[in-house]
C-alpha cells in the first residue's frame, strides 16, 4: 500500500499546491506550470551542465552538454528532483534539436513537456481510482506503468500539435528535436523515447563487473519497421552518395528534409509521409544491482559504445563529474574516429539509483590510454 500512498499523498500536495496559487479556476496544466516554477526556486530543477542531489535523496543526476562544430548547441536537458511534490519521483529528459530554428523547437519541448506529462498524469491517476473495474492494489506495478504510458503518448500527442498550432514564432516545419524522457517513481522507471538518443542501464553480473543493458531503440529510418511506415506513407529513405550507411527521410518527390531519424516533434513537413512523434514507452523495476542510467543524445553513441559508456562513468572518482567525463570522452572519440566530420553536439544525463556506489570491477579504456 506505500507505493499507492505515495502517489495519492503526492497528488494532494499538487492539487492544494494549485488551489493556493489560484483562485480554483486554474487548469491541472497550470498548476504543474506553477509547481515548476516553485521547483526551480528550490533547486530541484536543473536546466544546465552541472548536478542535482535533493536532501535525504536517492537519486544523483550530473548533467552536462558540449557544442559542436555546426554552430549553436541545439541539445537541451532537463532534471526535475521531486517531480510533481513527490519525494519518490524524478524527472530527466534530453532533447536534440535539429533543422535552423532546431535549439528553439528543443527548448520549447523541454518546457513543456513535465508539467504537461504531470498533468496528464495526475489526470490519469485520479481518472483510474474512480473507475470500478481498475484494482490498484492488485496489481501495483502494473497499473502504474499503464498510467504513465497513457500519459505520456497524451502528452506527446498534445505537444506535437501546441507546438504546430499555438507556437507560430517558432518556424517548426523544417526544424524539429528527438526527446528522451525518463521518470523515476521509487523502483520503478519508465523510459519514453522519440527519435535516436538513447538510454543505458549499468547492473551488476553476477561476476562483479557491470554490464551494459539498452533500454530504448534508436529510432533510424532503416530499421525495418520504421521503413515500412515511411514507404507505406509515400516517404522515401535512402542514403547519399557522400554519406553511405546514415539512412534519412525524404519527401516523395524532392530531397528534402533529409532527417536521420524517424521520429521527432516539429519536422510537419514530413509529418505526413511517416515521420512519428509516438514515443515508446517502456518501464524497468530497479533492483539492488541496478547502479545507474545514461541518457545521452547521437553524439555521444555515435563514437561510444554501450559498454565503453558504463566503464567511463563507473570509473569517474567523482559522480558530479561523471556526465562531463563521458562526454569529453566522446570528444576524444569524434577526432579519432570521425576525422574530417563536424563533431555533433554531445550531451548526457547520469542518473545514479544509490546513495553510495558499492565496489565494482572496471576496466580501464583503450579510448582513454
Amino acid at each position: 500500500m506505500g507505493h499507492l500512498s505515495s502517489m495519492f499523498n503526492g497528488l494532494a500536495r499538487s492539487l492544494s499546491f494549485k488551489r493556493g496559487r489560484k483562485s480554483g479556476n486554474c487548469s491541472g496544466r497550470e498548476a504543474a506550470e506553477a509547481m515548476a516554477k516553485e521547483a526551480k526556486k528550490n533547486d530541484l530543477i536543473l536546466r544546465t551542465s552541472g548536478f542535482i542531489n535533493a536532501n535525504g535523496s536517492n537519486n544523483f543526476a550530473s548533467v552536462f552538454s558540449k557544442r559542436g562544430q555546426k554552430g549553436v548547441n541545439q541539445d537541451c536537458c532537463i532534471v526535475w528532483e521531486e517531480f510533481g511534490c513527490q519525494e519518490d519521483m524524478i524527472f530527466c529528459g534530453i532533447f536534440d534539436g535539429h533543422g535552423s530554428w532546431g535549439h528553439f523547437v528543443a527548448k520549447m519541448v523541454r518546457e513543456s513537456m513535465p508539467p504537461s506529462l504531470l498533468s496528464n498524469w495526475q489526470e490519469t491517476l485520479a481518472e483510474s481510482s474512480l473507475d470500478p473495474e481498475c484494482d490498484l492494489e492488485s496489481d501495483k506495478k502494473h497499473n502504474r506503468f499503464d498510467i504513465w504510458k497513457h500519459s505520456y503518448l497524451k502528452t506527446c500527442a498534445a505537444i506535437d500539435q501546441e507546438l504546430h498550432e499555438q507556437h507560430r514564432k517558432i518556424d517548426s516545419f523544417h526544424s524539429g528535436t528527438t526527446a528522451l524522457t525518463l521518470v523515476r517513481q521509487g523502483e520503478l522507471i519508465v523510459v519514453a523515447n522519440v527519435g535516436d538518443s538513447r538510454a543505458v542501464l549499468a547492473t551488476t553480473s553476477d561476476d562483479g563487473s557491470l554490464i551494459p543493458v539498452q533500454l530504448t531503440v534508436d529510432f533510424k529510418p532503416n530499421l525495418p519497421q520504421e521503413a515500412e511506415r515511411i514507404r507505406q506513407c509515400q516517404g522515401r529513405v535512402f542514403c547519399l552518395h557522400d554519406e553511405p550507411g546514415v539512412h534519412r527521410v525524404w519527401l516523395p518527390d524532392e530531397e528534402s528534409p533529409g532527417l536521420a531519424m524517424s521520429r521527432a516533434f516539429g519536422d510537419y513537413c514530413v509529418k505526413d509521409f511517416g515521420l512519428i512523434s509516438v514515443p515508446e514507452v517502456t518501464q524497468r523495476n530497479i533492483t539492488s544491482r541496478d547502479q545507474f542510467v545514461v541518457l545521452a543524445t547521437d553524439g555521444v553513441w555515435d563514437v561510444i559504445s554501450n559498454q565503453e559508456a558504463v566503464e567511463i562513468i563507473s570509473s569517474t572518482p567523482d559522480r558530479t563529474q561523471s556526465a562531463k567525463r563521458l562526454v569529453e570522452c566522446a570528444v576524444l572519440g569524434w577526432k579519432r574516429k570521425r576525422r574530417g566530420i563536424a563533431m555533433d553536439d554531445i550531451s548526457a544525463i547520469c542518473l545514479f539509483f544509490h546513495p553510495s556506489p558499492p565496489s565494482l570491477q572496471v576496466h580501464p579504456l583503450a579510448l582513454l590510454e
